[in-house]
């Protein structure tokens, strides 16, 4: 597992230590993470800070080509809202943990040219069943059920 991913993981931990969603996501430029974050859905009551939308917000704004020379890192499979943004700001390429527990818009990424790298992490898929199986109505919120 390389550091970043390790990261990442971490933020999904801290997610659910908070009592939050456990996912987590860094965006890496040049080798050095210029932004983390995770799901801060429930800590925040906020209807749109996943894990990946927090990473970019922490990295700041950020010029064109910050962006499309990055990786975003993500411990679940991304919804098409974090699709979206990946897509918006040209990120060429996604690192995933895992899609077992979820499949979000790989296929999407993938159609518009961006690299997905699925990890099928034991650790994410325990974390997040662990996580559906103790509050599956927050889950059902978050991915909208």
């Amino acid at each position: 597992m390389d550091e970043f991913f390790y990261e990442a993981l971490n933020q999904a931990r801290k997610s659910y230590n908070e009592g939050g969603i456990p996912i987590g996501s860094v965006l890496v430029y040049e080798n050095k993470i210029i932004g983390k974050g995770h799901n801060q859905r429930v800590q925040k009551s906020s209807a749109i800070l996943h894990g990946e939308m927090d990473a970019i917000e922490n990295a700041g704004r950020q010029p064109v080509y910050v962006y499309k020379n990055s990786v975003l890192y993500t411990t679940l499979s991304p919804c098409p809202m974090c699709t979206g943004t990946i897509l918006l700001y040209g990120i060429p390429k996604v690192i995933i943990g895992e899609n077992q527990t979820f499949l979000g818009s790989e296929d999407l990424l993938r159609q518009h040219g961006v690299e997905v790298v699925v990890l099928n992490s034991q650790e994410c898929i325990d974390l997040m069943k662990k996580f559906i199986e103790e509050k599956p109505h927050v889950w059902d919120e978050d991915i909208g059920v």
